[in-house]
Parts: structure tokens; sequence; C-alpha cells
């Protein structure tokens, strides 16, 4: 059994800890086996804490585990990305100027997962302050794909991504603003959740009142991703937007899941340029939820402000928490963070007025979209995995691109609307490269989301193929 517990669900070591069949020891000395072998060629898990988590099992074991609560994960290894303080681990957020600051509390997210049965493993790697849409930093360097190391994760929780599909880690968290678990979920066959804003507590944090950046799971299936979403969700006074978890478990959305009735689907949202691989790809797999009776249509509001909406919020965000960093440690930041900063520290009161007007306009966009369909259906990306060694995409099927961040349109004009939203794998490329499709459902819809990805999840074997060894080349998928 030790050979094969990095392959297990995480569903599946969560009821075999339950019914002590294996003991959480026994899952961290699997995973770190597992970290030993990969990080040489991935570099997901920059910072490892298995002293730490070794001592929290032993605690968990001597004290028993009541498992009351839904998403109770009984001493099972998780993997929290950098941006997350870790209570006791270093805590870098990709950044040189805190490269070697150790959190002296946990957030508020991460206490909920351990204080529900989760340990702590390791800390995955992220651009500097999540600010890209490739995992790459100053401190640890790049992370690598596992079904091609020659290529990028995605970002910027590309590290959580990559741990999990590699079998480094059984679940992952992973933090989205503009696309940051729905793109590297894409980019490595796996399913990635980005929920409502408030599903899940954080901080405590400056911008405490900030709703474009959420926190939520990385996994491999999306019965996974809802028992951690259970094991992370929930109200705490120390974040205003925090919203209570629901009576009936999310788990039991992705296990008795009922089917939509009517699904809207673009493949551009209006505003994007599509790799044509992505549009075939995605284009054949939204076919599939006619096989539990959905209607699929062409329908999509309009969303031709949503990019320049997100984009001041964002820069406006990034200046709240970068202004006193920008003032004192501008050689030692990234271009990105620098250029938006200056940008958000460049706009005026009209520009903010106009964002709020505008995320408020299509908020309401969607909910007449939902009057109609149940859910939203669009690629995740609109490009498939590229060179590892490039930061952007600033050019797709002969558009250039304005800004660093326009090639996450598809996702970033989502964020926008505070809609929860799921990246499920949908197929490859060619050259055997994930494709992702994004979900999007109703506000505060978690529950009915994840049916619909758990239903569409069932027409395809991709959660079979996991966990991959790395490869050095691409190859046709096949199990790893």
């Amino acid at each position: 059994m030790p050979q094969a517990l990095h392959r297990l669900t995480a569903l599946a070591a969560v009821e075999l800890l339950r019914k002590r069949e294996v003991t959480p020891l026994e899952l961290i000395d699997a995973a770190e086996r597992r970290v030993a072998e990969l990080e040489p060629v991935l570099n997901a898990l920059p910072i490892l804490c298995f002293d730490r988590a070794r001592a929290h099992a032993r605690r968990l074991m001597k004290d028993g585990a009541a498992g009351a609560v839904p998403g109770f994960l009984y001493g099972l290894p998780i993997v929290v990305k950098d941006l997350t303080a870790v209570a006791d681990v270093r805590w870098t957020e990709g950044s040189r100027v805190f490269a070697d600051r150790i959190a002296a509390r946990s957030d508020i997210m991460v206490e909920r997962l351990e204080a529900n049965g989760a340990i702590v493993i390791a800390k995955s790697n992220t651009p500097e302050f999540g600010a890209g849409g490739t995992t790459v930093n100053e401190v640890f360097g790049h992370t690598c794909n596992p079904w091609d190391t020659r290529f990028t994760t995605g970002g910027s929780s590309g590290g959580s991504a990559a741990a999990v599909a590699s079998g480094e880690a059984w679940l992952a968290t992973g933090s989205d603003m503009a696309g940051s678990i729905r793109l590297p979920a894409s980019f490595c066959s796996l399913v990635g959740l980005r929920p409502s804003p408030g599903r899940v507590a954080h901080g405590p944090r400056p911008l405490a009142f900030g709703m474009l950046d959420v926190d939520g799971p990385i996994a491999r299936n999306v019965a996974d991703a809802a028992l951690m979403l259970d094991a992370m969700a929930g109200e705490h006074h120390e974040d205003p937007l925090s919203l209570a978890a629901p009576p009936v478990p999310f788990l039991r959305a992705a296990l008795e899941p009922v089917a939509p009735r009517r699904i809207a689907w673009t493949p551009d949202l209006g505003i994007s340029p599509l790799h044509p691989e992505v549009r075939q790809v995605c284009s054949r797999a939204v076919e599939k939820f006619a096989a539990f009776g959905a209607a699929v249509e062409e329908a999509c509001p309009d969303f031709a402000e949503a990019e320049q909406t997100f984009q001041v919020l964002r820069n406006m965000q990034r200046v709240g928490g970068t202004m006193e960093l920008l003032e004192r440690y501008r050689d030692q930041l990234s271009p990105e963070i620098v250029h938006y900063s200056r940008r958000g520290l460049s706009h005026t009161a009209h520009d903010i007025a106009l964002a709020e007007l505008g995320r408020s306009a299509l908020y309401q966009r969607m909910a007449k979209l939902f009057e109609t369909y149940d859910l939203l259906v669009t690629p995740t990306v609109m490009v498939p995995p590229f060179d590892v060694g490039q930061r952007h995409v600033m050019e797709v099927e002969g558009v250039t691109l304005p800004d660093f961040f326009a090639w996450l349109r598809l996702t970033l004009a989502i964020t926008v609307t505070s809609c929860p939203a799921i990246s499920v794998p949908c197929g490859f490329t060619a050259a055997g490269l994930p494709v992702g499709l994004q979900l999007v459902g109703k506000p505060h819809g978690e529950a009915a989301l994840l049916s619909a990805a758990a239903l569409f999840e069932a027409q395809f074997p991709y959660a079979a193929l996991l966990p991959i060894d790395p490869r050095a080349r691409a190859e046709p998928p096949h199990s790893g």
C-alpha cells in the first residue's frame, strides 16, 4: 500500500483515515517520498514543513478525531499556497522583500482547515504577491507543468496545481483574482474552484472588504474539490464578508448531482481571441451536457466593459497592498507589481466610479441571464500551456493584446461578476497538453455548480489519468 498511497483520491484517502486503515503519518511519509522524487523536476513546493506536519499528526492521533463537521479530513496532508500564512512556517509571497519571513499566525483559512483535520506539509510556489498568469519569482524560480516540464503550469496557483497533478499532495489551496485557481487547473488537467466572495473566510487582511481575491480548492476531481470546500467554508468574525456554511454539505452535491436544464455557451464571452485547438476541444466538450438532458444554447451577457472594470479595481487593490512596499523596495519588486501599483495610483475618482458602476451593471446582466439559464460555460483560457520561460501571452491568432493580463480575459471577466466558477478538464491538444472548460454558476450557487461539474466530469476519463509522473516532452495522455 505505501507505494500506492499518493495515487488515492482525497475522498478515498480520507475514508481510509476515518476507518483507521491508514494513519496520517503514513500519508505524510508517502507524500515526502513523492516530493523528494519530483521536486528536482517540478519546483512546485519550495517550502517544506514535514516536521511541523508530523507533530500535528501525532496530536490529532492522540486527541482523536470526532469528525462531526462536514469536510472533516481526519489527518489528510495538504499543500497551502505561499501567499497564505501558516504559523511558524516561511512565508515569502514569492517576494525578495519577504524571502526570510516566518509567519507568526496562520491565516483564518488555514486555521479552519487544520481544525477540520487537514495537515499542512508544504507551501506552494507563486509569482510575487500572486501577480502573474505564470508561476515564477525571483526567490524560487519557475514551476514546471508535469504534463510537459517544458511548459508552464499557469498561475498564480501553479505550484499547488503541479503538486496535486503529480501526486505530491492530495489537495491544495489556491487563491484567485484574475483566474489564479482556474488557469492552473486548466493547464494541469485539474478541477479548480473559485468560490463566491466570502464563501471561504480568510485574513485578517488590511483590505478586508476586497471582493476580487478569494481562496478555494484545487483537486484531481470534483468530489475532492467539494470535500475540501466543506473543510474551508464558514463564517468568521475577522472576515466581514464571510458567509455561513450551508446546511447541506457541498460534497453531497457532487455525489448526488442534479442536472442543469439549460446552459448558455459562449466560446469567447464576446471579448476574446481563441487558440483554434482550445476552440475545437471546448466546443466538442460542451456537447457532452446533452448526455444528461441539458439544452445548450449560445448566449452571453455583454462583457464589453469587463476588462477595463477589472483592471481599475485590480489596480486599486494592488495599490492598497503594495503602496508602502513600492516606496521602500521598488528595486526589489517584479515589473508586474510596479506596473499595476503605479497604474492604480494614477486612477481618478471618475475612473473608480465608472468601474464600480460597470461591476454593478454586469452583475445585473448576469442575474438576468440566470433567470433563463442554470450555467454559463466558456473555455477557461484562450490558449493552451506555453513555454515555461514565457511570462505572458501578448498575441493570440493575430490579435495583439494590450496588457500583461489581457490573455486572462475569460477568467478575469467572470471575477467581476462575483459568481462562483469552476474549471474542469475537457480534453487535450494534439501535443497532449490539457484544456479546461469554465462553468459559471449563479451567485452563491456553489452546490449547483459542483453538481453540474460532477455530471460533466463523469462523461470523461480524465480524472483517472492522475497523478501523472512528470514528462520531459509532450506525449499522448495516459495514466502516470
